[in-house]
């Protein structure tokens, strides 16, 4: 776990968010193709941080994934 940032999502938008971010696959049901290994709602709040800050995207935290 992080410290949050002012620019992450609340539960309220994630919840909103994420069904548009699943992949075909996975509302489907099936099992085809390898499982994500990073999180997608760490990846919308690294985003929302760069839009936030107007950082570089080499500057962006290193708390932030990959």
């Amino acid at each position: 776990m992080r410290r949050p940032y002012p620019s992450d999502l609340s539960d309220a938008r994630w919840n909103f968010i994420e069904p548009l971010l699943q992949s075909d696959n996975s509302r489907a049901g099936t099992s085809r193709g390898r499982k994500r290994s990073t999180n997608l709602r760490e990846v919308v709040n690294a985003i929302n941080y760069r839009w936030s800050t107007g950082c570089p995207w080499r500057m962006l935290p290193h708390d932030f994934p990959a």
